[in-house]
């Protein structure tokens, strides 16, 4: 079940399914179930999603920062 939500949370809020995607591979190789294919994929597609919100959360804030300048250094 959490592998499923893990790939569920990578597309909707990524790193809830990090989260997520680790407890299921945990859970997994204990309890010998199947799903550790879900839980990878979840994991890789969060790790993925998460950096590119961090690449275009920086390139925004670096545009607003860029954007703010007046071109004068004093």
């Amino acid at each position: 079940m959490l592998a499923i939500l893990s790939l569920v949370f990578a597309f909707v809020f990524a790193p809830a399914g990090i989260a997520l995607g680790h407890l299921a591979r945990r859970q997994l190789r204990t309890s010998g179930e199947e799903g550790a294919q879900l839980a990878t994929w979840g994991l890789i597609l969060s790790y993925i999603f998460t950096g590119l919100y961090l690449v275009f959360c920086c390139g925004w804030l670096a545009l607003v920062i860029w954007a703010g300048s007046d071109g004068s250094n004093t």
